[in-house]
């Protein structure tokens, strides 16, 4: 249990950070945008009703190309431009949506999905059962494919061995009947297969127009062709992204909001001020505002399948030394971290997956698995000394943070914990969230603040991540093959109970080898207009979601 002593002194330090601490806008731009506000201002500082939903983006937008893309503010506006076979409606669970049904075969191996009529593009083009194809090979061939080929590759025949260039596109299993059939076959029976069809890897794409566009494909609004609720307008992609209803869209009836902006605000105290302008319809709390607004009737709270924690760089010294990573691993206190810093509603994390991800016979895994890795003071100083003794001095160490209110405090966080518990001086290193991505991707950093949010409903969504990793650096180059071997079978298993015990023993595996150092699951506190309804916040895939939104 913690000192409230303890306590006030971070708190005190944090405020003195804080208010020392400015602005930082970067990052690069895809296309000139012109930022526009409609509508007009009425006596209480509010919106007139013009149908235009305003929202903000904590960070720059990384990438739109969905075969690349790895990032949770890419999903989230592609989610609301292109559809995949099934969505996940309000109440997460998949329902149609370019296809109109499927059938399963007996031994669960063998789906065969069959497409709306009437389907179209958002150039007027019909979508067709081969626009799955070429997505879904694309995005695993090794010249084309990105992070996310795995989610792909791990489930369909044939799949791994195409990725890796070992065999032929006609040797997946991913057949083409018709225009509108479409036959899939898995490597092994995969219950939550129609929600992966709902993620943004699974979406279509247009041959002839991906063609055509080349290496200019997602690059501007104008480079990418849609088939979901809305369409792009505008693209910077250090300053945000306008939507237009697509007037192509199959259930366009039921899509109310006419447009949609959504602009790049890193600082939250921005995004704060410009709500209360009236210029956002949703905004989200600094743990500074939360006591502030926590009685007013627009606030409210959600919570997400997100993790957030400390990649440890094992190809970098002194994180080779297994004892420099269990001290740091355990020299801080993530219940502080909520408690005090973030305020917001997250909770601490003593493990990797996220509280409420399913489990089984009714628990999760996380009532399953307990906690893993708890704070320990005298453990982690005992570890930094014998660490220290081997290298032969104290290592000089930076922390990698992305550029957002967020990150920064947390990292902030760290430095005065490992200052306070073991006499440590680490420096900080901020990047917009983009290039926090590729200095990871290219192994330059020691140790970074990241955050990993479920694709699906499962552990395995998580877990792996450090399978033998397609970007081991971006992994902290974690090669264990007693990991592999555990999360392997947990992919061909087809009894829940030997299966959940596979995937607990690898999360208690990398946690132990002193890998990644977990802070907390993400809980989100904001404040929305009363006259907004309808947005969804999915705890797993990619939000929001803006098709079933309202604006009064």
């Amino acid at each position: 249990m913690r000192r409230k002593w303890r306590g006030r002194l971070v708190l005190i330090f944090f405020i003195a950070v804080v208010l020392l601490s400015g602005c930082n806008f970067s990052g690069s731009s895809t296309e000139p945008s012109e930022q526009t506000n409609e509508g007009t201002t009425n006596d209480d500082g509010a919106r007139s009703a013009d149908n235009t939903l305003r929202l903000s983006l904590d960070n720059d937008i990384p990438d739109l190309n969905q075969v690349k893309t790895t990032d949770g503010i890419s999903f989230g506006i592609l989610n609301n431009v292109m559809e995949g076979l099934y969505r996940l409606d309000e109440n997460n669970e998949p329902q149609p949506a370019m296809a109109e049904s499927y059938e399963k075969s007996e031994d669960g191996l063998t789906y065969t999905f069959k497409l709306k009529e009437g389907i179209k593009w958002s150039n007027g083009e019909p979508i067709t059962a081969n626009d799955f194809k070429y997505s879904w090979l694309r995005a695993m061939h090794p010249d084309t494919a990105g992070s996310y080929a795995t989610i792909l590759t791990d489930y369909i025949k044939g799949g791994a061995a195409y990725a890796a260039g070992e065999a032929e596109a006609d040797s997946v299993s991913i057949e083409v009947v018709d225009e509108k059939t479409l036959i899939v076959e898995l490597v092994q029976p995969t219950p939550f297969f129609v929600d992966l069809t709902a993620f943004v890897t699974y979406f279509p794409l247009n041959e002839k127009f991906v063609e055509e566009k080349g290496d200019k494909f997602a690059l501007t609004y104008d480079a990418i062709l849609y088939n979901g609720p809305y369409v792009l307008t505008s693209y910077n992609q250090a300053q945000g992204v306008e939507m237009e209803k697509n007037p192509e869209y199959w259930d366009k009836d039921n899509v109310a909001i006419e447009k949609v902006s959504m602009k790049v605000i890193k600082e939250t105290s921005t995004a704060l001020n410009l709500y209360e302008a009236g210029d956002l319809d949703k905004v989200y709390l600094a743990s500074a505002d939360v006591d502030t607004y926590k009685d007013s009737p627009e606030f409210q709270t959600e919570t997400e399948f997100r993790t957030y924690f400390i990649q440890f760089n094992e190809a970098k010294e002194p994180f080779n030394n297994d004892n420099i990573r269990k001290a740091l691993q355990l020299a801080y206190d993530p219940q502080i971290l909520t408690d005090v810093i973030l305020n917001n509603g997250s909770e601490p994390a003593y493990g990797l997956v996220a509280v409420e991800m399913a489990g089984v016979d009714g628990q999760s895994f996380r009532e399953l698995q307990g906690d893993v890795i708890k704070p320990d003071i005298e453990k982690a100083k005992e570890y930094w000394a014998k660490g220290v003794e081997e290298l032969g001095s104290t290592p000089q160490i930076e922390l990698l943070t992305a550029d957002d209110t967020v990150s920064k405090d947390t990292g902030t966080f760290l430095q005065s914990e490992y200052k306070k518990n073991l006499g440590v001086d680490i420096n900080l290193v901020t990047q917009p969230y983009s290039g926090r991505l590729d200095t990871m991707r290219a192994g330059d950093y020691q140790m970074a603040v990241n955050r990993w949010g479920a694709d699906f409903n499962d552990a395995m969504t998580y877990l792996d991540l450090w399978e033998a990793p397609s970007n081991t650096d971006f992994r902290g180059n974690f090669i264990n093959s007693q990991y592999d071997e555990l999360v392997n079978a947990a992919k061909t298993e087809a009894d829940e109970k030997v299966r959940i015990q596979y995937l607990l023993d690898a999360e208690k595996l990398i946690l132990e080898d002193g890998s990644v150092g977990p802070l907390y699951f993400d809980g989100l506190s904001f404040l929305q207009k009363q006259n907004v309804k309808g947005i969804v916040t999915h705890p797993y895939g990619a939000s929001p979601d803006l098709k079933w939104a309202t604006k009064e």
